[in-house]
C-alpha cells in the first residue's frame, strides 16, 4: 500500500512539475517583439479620398460597395480579403461640418455586414449598428447632417456577434471632417503628403490566410504577430516637410499600443477621438485602445529615418496580463523618411479650437456600468432590450467600472463624451479631449460627462460597448435609446433569438 502511495505522489509531482514547465515555457514565449527586426521595404499605400458628387439640392454622396477579393501582402501568395470599393479596407470619406452626406452601401459579400459610422453624431436609424443590417446582395443608403467638429473617424462593420471576424478581414476605412475652425489653424493639412492616415492593425499568416485564431490565455481576444498600416507590411513613407501630421486610428481588434518613436522624441497630440484640443499637448507616448483615435503632430530632422513603435503597455495590467494580454510585446511599426531638404514649417498653434464637450455641471442623472468579460451590469446584450432611455437635449454622467482582471475599453455612439476623472483624480493629458472610446484598465473607474442632442427615436437604439471586439462579439453590449422629454422607451424591430 506504501509503495502504490509513494508512486501516485511521484507522478503527481511529476505532473504538478510538466504543468509548471509547460506555462513557464508558454509565459517565456508569449511575448513578441519585431525591434530592429523590420526591414521597411514597402512603401506604404495611403487609402485614396473615396470620389463623391454634389446633388443638385447640395447632399454629398459618396458610394461603398462591401466586396471579397485576394491580396499579395507577401509577394507570390494570395491571401483572400474584404475590402470596401477593393480587395482590402477602404477610401477615406471626407466631408465638412454643415454638408448633407448620403452613403449608398452595397453589400456583395456572400453574409449579412452592416456600415457603423464610428464617431459620428447622427440618427440612430443611420448609425449603422446591429440595429441596420445590410443583407448579402442588398442596399442601404442612410443620410445625415454633418454635425460637429472637424476630427478623424472611421467606418467599420457591426454585425451582432461577426463583427471581429468582419473588421479583422479588412473591411475599415477612415472619415475624416473638417471645419472653418480648423481649417484657420496653421497645420498639416495635406492629405497624403504631410498629413497622413494611419491605420494600425495586427495580423497573423497561416497558409497564407488572415488568421483569427485565438492563442491560449489571449482572453482579450485575437493578437497577431505582425503590423500593417493601411494594409501595408514593412512600410515605409518619405515625407519632404519639417512637420508632419499623422492620425493614428488603432483599426486593430483586441491589440492596445502605446505608440511613440524609437528615439524617444516628443511630438505634439493635437487632437483625440472627436477633434481638436484646446491646446497642442507636449508628449512621447500616447496609448490607444481599440478604435480610438490620436492626431499627433512631429518635426522631421533633414535625411533621417524615424521609426514609429509601438512600446510596452503601461495599462495596469497584472503579472498574467501584461505578458498575455499583448502588454510586454514591442512592434517596429513605420518608417518616415525625410528628405534633405524639408518644407518649412511654423510650429504648431498654441492655441486650437474651443471645447465643445460638456464638463457635467448641469447633468441632470447619473449612471452606473459594471464592465466585466461578455456582460455589463450582470447582462449579456440582448437585441430586443432597451437597457437606458436618456432625454433629449440633457447632460449626463456615467460611471463606467472595469469589475475584473483583463483590459477592457467602453465606446458610445452618437456622443462624443469628456472624461472628468479616473479614479478619482483629473483625467491624464492624453485623455482631455472629445472622446467616444475609452480603454480601462483592470478595476480602473472613469467618469464620463455626455450630452445627448437626439435627434429623438424611442424605438431605434445606439450601442455602448467594449471595443475589444472579442468581448463585444460574446455580448459585452447594451443599448440606449433617445427620447423627447416626457417619452418613454418603445420597442426595437426584432432580431430573431438575440
Amino acid at each position: 500500500m506504501l509503495r502504490l502511495f509513494v508512486g501516485a505522489a511521484a507522478v503527481l509531482v511529476v505532473g504538478i512539475l510538466t504543468l509548471a514547465g509547460g506555462f513557464a515555457w508558454m509565459y517565456s514565449t508569449a511575448d513578441i517583439s519585431t525591434v530592429g527586426t523590420v526591414e521597411f521595404d514597402r512603401e506604404l499605400a495611403v487609402p485614396p479620398l473615396a470620389p463623391s458628387r454634389v446633388e443638385a439640392d447640395g447632399t454629398r454622396l459618396f458610394e461603398l460597395e462591401m466586396r471579397s477579393g485576394q491580396r499579395e501582402f507577401e509577394p507570390g501568395v494570395v491571401t483572400p480579403t474584404w475590402g470596401f470599393n477593393g480587395d482590402h479596407l477602404g477610401p477615406t470619406l471626407r466631408a465638412r461640418r454643415g454638408e448633407q452626406v448620403r452613403v449608398t452601401v452595397r453589400n456583395s459579400l456572400p453574409e449579412t455586414s452592416s456600415v457603423h459610422w464610428h464617431g459620428m453624431h447622427l440618427p440612430a436609424v443611420m448609425d449603422g449598428g446591429p440595429h441596420q443590417p445590410v443583407a448579402a446582395g442588398q442596399t442601404w443608403t442612410p443620410h445625415w447632417l454633418v454635425d460637429q467638429p472637424a476630427a478623424t473617424l472611421w467606418y467599420h462593420p457591426h454585425p451582432h456577434g461577426e463583427t471581429e471576424s468582419h473588421v479583422r478581414r479588412g473591411l475599415a476605412g477612415m472619415f475624416i471632417l473638417d471645419d472653418d475652425a480648423a481649417d484657420g489653424l496653421a497645420l498639416p493639412r495635406d492629405y497624403g503628403v504631410n498629413d497622413l492616415p494611419i491605420i494600425v492593425q495586427d495580423v497573423r499568416f497561416r497558409d497564407g490566410e488572415l488568421s483569427g485564431a485565438h492563442e491560449m490565455f489571449r482572453d482579450v481576444g485575437f493578437l497577431g504577430d505582425r503590423i500593417m498600416v493601411n494594409g501595408t507590411l514593412s512600410p515605409y513613407r518619405e515625407v519632404s516637410d519639417e512637420l508632419i501630421r499623422l492620425r493614428l486610428l488603432n483599426a486593430s481588434t483586441a491589440r492596445i499600443y502605446n505608440f511613440g518613436f524609437a528615439d524617444d522624441r516628443r511630438f505634439a497630440l493635437i487632437g483625440t477621438d472627436g477633434g481638436l484640443l484646446e491646446q497642442p499637448i507636449e508628449l512621447d507616448r500616447v496609448q490607444l485602445s481599440p478604435a480610438e483615435r490620436a492626431e499627433i503632430v512631429v518635426r522631421m530632422r533633414p535625411g533621417e529615418r524615424l521609426v514609429l513603435r509601438g512600446h510596452p503597455l503601461d495599462a495596469g495590467l497584472d503579472f498574467f496580463g501584461q505578458r498575455f494580454a499583448g502588454g510586454d510585446d514591442r512592434f517596429d511599426i513605420l518608417e518616415l523618411r525625410a528628405a534633405e531638404t524639408l518644407r518649412p514649417a511654423p510650429d504648431v498653434p498654441a492655441a486650437l479650437v474651443s471645447a465643445q464637450t460638456p464638463d457635467g455641471s448641469n447633468a441632470v442623472r447619473e449612471r452606473t456600468f459594471d464592465i466585466r468579460f461578455a456582460q455589463i451590469n450582470g447582462q449579456p446584450m440582448d437585441m430586443n432590450r432597451i437597457d437606458e432611455t436618456v432625454t433629449r437635449g440633457t447632460t449626463e454622467i456615467w460611471t463606467v467600472r472595469n469589475a475584473d482582471g483583463m483590459p477592457h475599453n467602453f465606446h458610445v455612439h452618437d456622443v462624443q463624451f469628456r472624461v472628468l476623472a479616473v479614479d478619482g483624480s483629473p483625467p491624464p493629458a492624453a485623455l482631455r479631449g472629445p472622446k467616444d472610446t475609452v480603454y480601462i484598465a483592470p478595476g480602473a473607474t472613469v467618469r464620463l460627462a455626455l450630452r445627448f442632442d437626439g435627434p429623438a427615436d424611442p424605438d431605434t437604439p445606439y450601442m455602448y460597448h467594449c471595443h475589444l471586439l472579442w468581448h463585444e462579439d460574446l455580448g459585452m453590449m447594451g443599448q440606449f435609446v433617445v427620447v423627447d422629454p416626457g417619452g418613454s422607451a418603445g420597442t426595437p424591430a426584432h432580431h430573431g433569438d438575440h
